[in-house]
């Protein structure tokens, strides 16, 4: 199931993007409709969430500890994380120990990762525009494992980036 995703991901990004020079990505100054947003907000509102911030494309994100080093990944990185995926719901829709590039992802992930440092742990509520959007993501078998429109949480270590 995590390969599904994060090669729906990569797909879709790599599609989606605007090519530059350099490792091919660039920024999508993507804001997240100002609905999503409040979605975010009532969803952490009634979860007593308090201490979240908000992004000026719409996400929302605690820094749970800003890790340690120098710099912070850009697009181009190839970015190591433990991560938890979830719905709103509470449903754990995936989590593993992985890699990628940070440019070949979500546009939360892509906003939120360069917020903390090597070791860094963040929380990130990403409404939809952010996320898939209008799209289920399916499993192998078909089975929707994140319905179109979801709220995402993750909850990342960023173990390491280069």
């Amino acid at each position: 199931m995590r390969n599904l995703v994060w090669g729906l991901l990569c797909f879709v990004l790599l599609n989606a993007c605007k090519k530059d020079s350099g490792c091919g990505y660039s920024d999508q100054k993507i804001v997240a409709p100002v609905a999503e947003q409040q979605a975010v907000k009532d969803y952490l509102t009634s979860n007593n969430i308090n201490s979240a911030l908000k992004d000026s494309t719409g996400f929302y994100y605690e820094i749970l500890n800003t890790g340690d080093g120098t710099g912070t990944p850009g697009l181009c990185s190839q970015v190591e994380l433990n991560y938890t995926g979830q719905l709103t719901s509470g449903h754990v829709f995936d989590q593993a120990n992985t890699a990628f590039t940070l440019g070949a992802t979500i546009e939360g992930l892509r906003k939120g990762l360069p917020l903390i440092k090597k070791g860094g742990h963040i929380k990130l509520y990403i409404p939809p525009t952010l996320a898939y959007g209008n799209t289920d993501v399916k499993d192998n078998s078909g089975t929707v494992v994140i319905p179109a429109n979801s709220i995402l949480i993750f909850d990342i270590t960023m173990n390491s980036f280069y």
